[in-house]
């Protein structure tokens, strides 16, 4: 599995959705179940597949699928 199926995979799961819906409005703002309890669960689950540790602030800053890929660029996780 690349990265990019990886990446998705944790979306689908977390969110329990299917990967067709993940694009660019796929965010904090458009999807109901996003909630902190989403979110927590979305981050550790990034970091423990991809083995990094994010700063608070790009905890905070990950609201959405597109986001999330530029904030695990920050952490050498390329989403290809």
């Amino acid at each position: 599995m690349n990265t990019l199926e990886t990446y998705n995979a944790i979306f689908t799961e977390t969110f329990q959705v299917e990967e067709n819906v993940l694009d660019t409005d796929f965010n904090s703002d458009t999807v109901e179940k996003w909630d902190s309890v989403c979110q927590l669960s979305l981050v550790t689950t990034m970091e423990d597949t991809f083995d990094i540790m994010m700063e608070p602030e790009d905890i905070i800053g990950f609201k959405s699928y597109e986001i999330g890929k530029s904030i695990l660029a920050k952490y050498d996780v390329t989403i290809a």
